[in-house]
């Protein structure tokens, strides 16, 4: 709740003229508790989840050939039913244990700092932050994967995540309850070292879910290629076709980790033995 009476308050406590985003801020923000804003995340989560897949479900349900040659494992169809099941299942576990953890969460949230009022972050202390947040999550994120591909991490808990050996956009956040919790670690972790605006905090994890949408959609389209070591979705639909004996490509976002400890070697020599055969095939 922002400590103004009016717009014209707040411009005399900046000692400025309110932006024009900062007013939309304002006559938005002024009158809802801090509470309310951070309760915000869960209904952006179950949005963006709903929608950003659906692309790449119409994609998979057309079958068209233009498409289907940027799909990473062919052979593997899906049908609306799958996709819609997977999806009842993610909800499932988002209203019965992402939200009530983002509920109990709002101390720690007003305790680390994340403010909600103005003036609002520059567009370089947003990009910046939101760089530093993809940092963090990926590096963390990189050895909490390994340890879920342990023998005790795999065989209790990251083996749920695996029951899609092709996986979908809607199979993202699919997982057993533990490791939504474990993961929620690393993604938080950033705004906590660094903590910026409720619209940073709110744009993080939508943007962070975006990416893991792409990275498990199945299809490698050519754009991801001007992103320098973003892993995209060949690179990770390896880690999911390998399966349980997989101990390469942990990386969530980019690929810098595996490559410096050399976790990447098994994709790196897969992807020769696989060029070799299309070089092969075509020379035929």
């Amino acid at each position: 709740m922002l400590p103004y009476l009016n717009l014209q308050d707040a411009e005399a406590g900046l000692g400025r003229e309110l932006s024009f985003a900062e007013k939309i801020w304002f006559n938005y923000s002024a009158n809802k508790h801090d509470f309310v804003l951070h309760s915000h995340n869960i209904i952006f989560l179950c949005f963006f989840y709903s929608l950003v897949p659906l692309p790449y479900m119409l994609v998979e349900l057309s079958r068209s050939k233009k498409i289907m040659k940027y799909k990473v494992q062919p052979k593997v169809q899906r049908s609306f039913w799958d996709m819609f099941k997977c999806y009842k299942d993610v909800m499932k576990s988002f209203l019965i244990v992402v939200g009530p953890l983002q509920l109990l969460s709002y101390p720690t949230i007003n305790l680390i700092g994340i403010r909600t009022g103005l003036p609002l972050p520059s567009l370089w202390e947003l990009l910046l932050q939101l760089g530093v947040y993809f940092l963090v999550e990926d590096y963390v994120g990189y050895w909490v994967h390994r340890w879920l591909h342990t023998k005790w991490g795999y065989e209790n808990i990251h083996h749920v995540h695996h029951e899609y050996r092709a996986p979908i956009g809607f199979s993202a956040p699919y997982a057993h309850w533990s490791e939504i919790l474990i993961l929620g670690f690393p993604a938080f972790l950033g705004p906590a070292l660094i903590p910026g605006h409720i619209i940073t905090y709110w744009l993080w994890f939508i943007l962070r879910q975006m990416e893991a949408i792409d990275t498990h959609s199945g299809y490698e389209f050519p754009w991801t290629k001007y992103f320098p070591f973003y892993a995209g979705a060949k690179f990770h639909d390896y880690h999911h076709y390998v399966g349980r004996r997989s101990q390469s490509n942990f990386s969530s976002v980019f690929t810098y980790c595996d490559y410096l400890y050399g976790t990447d070697k098994g994709y790196r020599c897969y992807m020769v033995l696989a060029n070799k055969v299309l070089l092969n095939s075509v020379g035929d």
